[in-house]
Protein backbone atom coordinates (compact mmCIF):
# COMPACT_ATOMS: atom_id res chain seq x y z
CA UNK A 1 0.00 0.00 0.00
CA UNK A 2 1.48 3.32 -1.09
CA UNK A 3 -1.42 5.14 -2.76
CA UNK A 4 -1.24 7.88 -0.13
CA UNK A 5 2.46 8.51 -0.76
CA UNK A 6 3.74 11.31 -2.94
CA UNK A 7 5.59 10.10 -6.04
CA UNK A 8 9.34 10.11 -5.52
CA UNK A 9 12.28 9.86 -7.93
CA UNK A 10 13.43 6.46 -6.64
CA UNK A 11 10.20 4.80 -7.80
CA UNK A 12 11.39 4.95 -11.42
CA UNK A 13 15.11 5.76 -11.25
CA UNK A 14 16.48 2.22 -10.99
CA UNK A 15 15.99 0.89 -14.48
CA UNK A 16 18.12 0.68 -17.64
CA UNK A 17 21.51 2.41 -17.38
CA UNK A 18 21.12 3.20 -13.66
CA UNK A 19 20.78 -0.51 -12.88
CA UNK A 20 23.75 -1.30 -15.16
CA UNK A 21 25.90 1.34 -13.47
CA UNK A 22 25.19 0.30 -9.88
CA UNK A 23 25.52 -3.40 -10.72
CA UNK A 24 28.95 -2.88 -12.29
CA UNK A 25 30.15 -0.51 -9.57
CA UNK A 26 29.44 -2.97 -6.76
CA UNK A 27 32.15 -5.56 -7.29
CA UNK A 28 32.17 -9.07 -5.75
CA UNK A 29 35.03 -8.01 -3.47
CA UNK A 30 32.97 -5.13 -2.07
CA UNK A 31 30.03 -7.45 -1.50
CA UNK A 32 32.16 -9.97 0.39
CA UNK A 33 33.59 -7.24 2.63
CA UNK A 34 30.09 -5.91 3.34
CA UNK A 35 28.73 -9.35 4.21
CA UNK A 36 31.68 -10.17 6.44
CA UNK A 37 30.87 -6.97 8.33
CA UNK A 38 27.16 -7.79 8.52
CA UNK A 39 27.80 -11.31 9.79
CA UNK A 40 29.98 -10.00 12.58
CA UNK A 41 27.50 -7.24 13.46
CA UNK A 42 24.47 -9.52 13.57
CA UNK A 43 26.22 -12.23 15.61
CA UNK A 44 23.52 -14.80 14.87
CA UNK A 45 23.70 -18.43 13.77
CA UNK A 46 23.02 -19.69 10.24
CA UNK A 47 19.31 -20.19 9.77
CA UNK A 48 18.51 -16.82 11.33
CA UNK A 49 16.04 -14.64 9.41
CA UNK A 50 17.56 -11.47 7.98
CA UNK A 51 15.81 -8.55 6.28
CA UNK A 52 17.44 -6.56 3.45
CA UNK A 53 15.62 -3.35 2.54
CA UNK A 54 15.93 -2.01 -0.07
CA UNK A 55 17.76 -5.03 -1.46
CA UNK A 56 18.58 -3.85 -4.99
CA UNK A 57 19.82 -6.84 -7.00
CA UNK A 58 20.12 -8.84 -3.79
CA UNK A 59 23.91 -9.04 -3.79
CA UNK A 60 24.15 -9.00 0.03
CA UNK A 61 21.24 -11.34 0.64
CA UNK A 62 22.46 -13.83 -1.97
CA UNK A 63 25.85 -14.07 -0.25
CA UNK A 64 24.17 -14.32 3.17
CA UNK A 65 21.98 -17.14 1.86
CA UNK A 66 25.12 -18.93 0.63
CA UNK A 67 26.36 -18.76 4.21
CA UNK A 68 23.22 -20.41 5.52
CA UNK A 69 20.93 -17.54 6.53
CA UNK A 70 17.26 -17.18 5.62
CA UNK A 71 16.83 -13.90 3.74
CA UNK A 72 13.99 -11.58 2.80
CA UNK A 73 14.70 -8.80 0.31
CA UNK A 74 12.39 -5.88 -0.50
CA UNK A 75 12.81 -3.40 -3.34
CA UNK A 76 10.77 -1.20 -5.69
CA UNK A 77 12.78 -1.88 -8.85
CA UNK A 78 11.41 -4.65 -11.06
CA UNK A 79 14.78 -4.91 -12.83
CA UNK A 80 16.71 -5.30 -9.60
CA UNK A 81 14.25 -7.88 -8.27
CA UNK A 82 14.38 -9.85 -11.52
CA UNK A 83 18.17 -9.97 -11.25
CA UNK A 84 17.92 -11.18 -7.64
CA UNK A 85 15.35 -13.85 -8.52
CA UNK A 86 17.55 -15.11 -11.36
CA UNK A 87 20.36 -15.76 -8.86
CA UNK A 88 18.47 -17.17 -5.90
CA UNK A 89 15.05 -18.60 -5.09
CA UNK A 90 14.33 -16.63 -1.94
CA UNK A 91 11.73 -14.41 -0.31
CA UNK A 92 11.97 -11.44 -2.67
CA UNK A 93 9.19 -8.87 -2.36
CA UNK A 94 8.28 -5.73 -4.27
CA UNK A 95 7.67 -3.00 -1.73
CA UNK A 96 8.20 0.62 -0.73
CA UNK A 97 10.47 1.30 2.24
CA UNK A 98 8.13 4.17 3.19
CA UNK A 99 5.19 1.80 3.65
CA UNK A 100 6.49 -1.56 4.80
CA UNK A 101 4.05 -4.30 5.67
CA UNK A 102 5.96 -6.87 7.70
CA UNK A 103 5.19 -9.69 10.06
CA UNK A 104 5.71 -8.58 13.69
CA UNK A 105 8.74 -9.75 15.69
CA UNK A 106 9.97 -11.97 12.86
CA UNK A 107 13.53 -11.00 11.96
CA UNK A 108 16.78 -11.74 13.77
CA UNK A 109 18.53 -8.87 11.98
CA UNK A 110 17.93 -6.20 9.36
CA UNK A 111 20.05 -3.92 7.22
CA UNK A 112 19.74 -0.90 4.93
CA UNK A 113 22.78 -0.38 2.69
CA UNK A 114 23.78 1.73 -0.28
CA UNK A 115 22.78 5.27 0.78
CA UNK A 116 19.12 4.28 0.60
CA UNK A 117 18.28 5.74 4.00
CA UNK A 118 18.96 9.20 2.57
CA UNK A 119 16.07 8.80 0.13
CA UNK A 120 13.72 9.47 3.05
CA UNK A 121 12.75 12.80 4.58
CA UNK A 122 12.53 12.99 8.36
CA UNK A 123 8.92 11.82 8.62
CA UNK A 124 9.43 8.88 6.24
CA UNK A 125 12.68 7.93 7.95
CA UNK A 126 10.95 7.74 11.34
CA UNK A 127 8.15 5.63 9.82
CA UNK A 128 10.71 3.31 8.20
CA UNK A 129 12.62 2.78 11.44
CA UNK A 130 9.41 2.19 13.38
CA UNK A 131 8.31 -0.43 10.83
CA UNK A 132 11.66 -2.19 11.14
CA UNK A 133 11.47 -2.12 14.93
CA UNK A 134 8.06 -3.75 14.83
CA UNK A 135 9.29 -6.50 12.53
CA UNK A 136 12.43 -7.33 14.51
CA UNK A 137 12.79 -9.53 17.55
CA UNK A 138 13.96 -7.92 20.81
CA UNK A 139 17.76 -7.86 20.84
CA UNK A 140 18.03 -8.11 17.05
CA UNK A 141 20.60 -5.88 15.35
CA UNK A 142 19.95 -3.25 12.68
CA UNK A 143 22.83 -2.11 10.45
CA UNK A 144 22.56 1.07 8.37
CA UNK A 145 25.20 2.17 5.88
CA UNK A 146 25.16 5.66 4.39
CA UNK A 147 27.52 8.05 2.68
CA UNK A 148 24.95 10.83 3.08
CA UNK A 149 25.48 11.67 6.74
CA UNK A 150 26.30 15.36 7.04
CA UNK A 151 29.75 14.69 8.49
CA UNK A 152 30.59 12.52 5.47
CA UNK A 153 29.12 14.24 2.43
CA UNK A 154 29.42 17.96 3.14
CA UNK A 155 33.14 18.46 3.90
CA UNK A 156 34.24 17.01 0.54
CA UNK A 157 31.25 17.91 -1.65
CA UNK A 158 32.20 18.64 -5.26
CA UNK A 159 29.93 20.20 -7.85
CA UNK A 160 30.58 17.72 -10.65
CA UNK A 161 32.13 14.29 -10.98
CA UNK A 162 32.54 11.88 -13.90
CA UNK A 163 32.45 8.10 -13.49
CA UNK A 164 33.30 5.54 -16.19
CA UNK A 165 32.49 1.84 -16.20
CA UNK A 166 33.37 0.18 -19.50
CA UNK A 167 31.13 1.76 -22.17
CA UNK A 168 28.99 3.66 -19.66
CA UNK A 169 29.86 7.23 -18.64
CA UNK A 170 28.02 8.89 -15.76
CA UNK A 171 28.14 12.55 -14.72
CA UNK A 172 26.89 13.44 -11.24
CA UNK A 173 26.09 17.11 -10.52
CA UNK A 174 25.48 18.15 -6.92
CA UNK A 175 23.42 21.04 -5.54
CA UNK A 176 22.99 21.37 -1.79
CA UNK A 177 19.85 22.99 -0.35
CA UNK A 178 20.70 24.20 3.19
CA UNK A 179 17.09 25.17 3.95
CA UNK A 180 15.98 21.54 3.66
CA UNK A 181 19.36 19.88 4.38
CA UNK A 182 18.89 18.14 1.05
CA UNK A 183 21.37 17.16 -1.63
CA UNK A 184 19.96 17.23 -5.15
CA UNK A 185 22.01 15.12 -7.57
CA UNK A 186 21.44 14.98 -11.32
CA UNK A 187 22.86 11.83 -12.92
CA UNK A 188 23.56 11.96 -16.65
CA UNK A 189 24.12 8.58 -18.32
CA UNK A 190 26.01 8.49 -21.61
CA UNK A 191 26.24 5.29 -23.66
CA UNK A 192 26.30 4.52 -27.39
CA UNK A 193 25.47 8.12 -28.28
CA UNK A 194 22.42 8.17 -25.98
CA UNK A 195 22.30 10.79 -23.22
CA UNK A 196 19.76 10.67 -20.40
CA UNK A 197 19.60 12.80 -17.23
CA UNK A 198 17.72 11.68 -14.11
CA UNK A 199 17.30 13.85 -10.99
CA UNK A 200 17.61 12.46 -7.46
CA UNK A 201 17.21 13.84 -3.95
CA UNK A 202 18.96 12.74 -0.76
CA UNK A 203 18.21 14.07 2.69
CA UNK A 204 21.27 14.83 4.80
CA UNK A 205 21.08 14.07 8.54
CA UNK A 206 23.79 14.54 11.12
CA UNK A 207 24.96 11.41 12.91
CA UNK A 208 23.29 12.67 16.10
CA UNK A 209 19.98 13.11 14.27
CA UNK A 210 20.22 9.53 13.07
CA UNK A 211 20.92 8.33 16.60
CA UNK A 212 17.92 10.23 17.98
CA UNK A 213 15.61 8.82 15.29
CA UNK A 214 16.78 5.31 16.07
CA UNK A 215 16.21 5.77 19.78
CA UNK A 216 12.73 7.22 19.19
CA UNK A 217 11.85 4.13 17.11
CA UNK A 218 12.90 1.71 19.86
CA UNK A 219 16.56 1.02 19.08
CA UNK A 220 19.67 1.44 21.19
CA UNK A 221 22.55 2.77 19.07
CA UNK A 222 25.58 0.60 19.80
CA UNK A 223 28.25 2.11 17.56
CA UNK A 224 29.19 4.45 14.74
CA UNK A 225 31.94 3.11 12.50
CA UNK A 226 33.72 4.71 9.56
CA UNK A 227 34.49 1.55 7.61
CA UNK A 228 34.34 -2.21 7.39
CA UNK A 229 37.43 -2.70 9.55
CA UNK A 230 35.86 -1.02 12.57
CA UNK A 231 37.58 2.35 12.45
CA UNK A 232 35.75 5.06 14.45
CA UNK A 233 33.48 7.41 12.56
CA UNK A 234 34.69 11.01 12.38
CA UNK A 235 34.33 14.19 10.36
CA UNK A 236 35.24 13.39 6.77
CA UNK A 237 34.78 9.61 6.97
CA UNK A 238 33.39 8.67 3.55
CA UNK A 239 30.69 6.41 4.98
CA UNK A 240 28.87 5.87 8.25
CA UNK A 241 28.01 2.39 9.47
CA UNK A 242 25.51 2.33 12.33
CA UNK A 243 24.91 -0.73 14.46
CA UNK A 244 21.78 -0.52 16.60
CA UNK A 245 19.86 -3.05 18.69
CA UNK A 246 16.12 -3.54 19.00
CA UNK A 247 15.21 -2.95 22.63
Amino acid sequence: MKSHLEHQWFETFFQGPAVDFWTRAMTPALTLADVDFLEKAFDVKPGARLLDVPCGNGRHSIELARRGYSVTGIDLSDEFLAAAQAELDADWRKGDMRALELEPSTFDGAFCFGNSFGYLDHTSAVDFLSALAGAMKPGAKLVIETGMAAESILPALVQKRWHRLDDLMVLSENRYDPWESRLNIDYTFVRDGTIETRPTTHYVFTSAELRRMLEAAGFQTLSFQGGMTGEPYQLGSPRLLIIAQRE
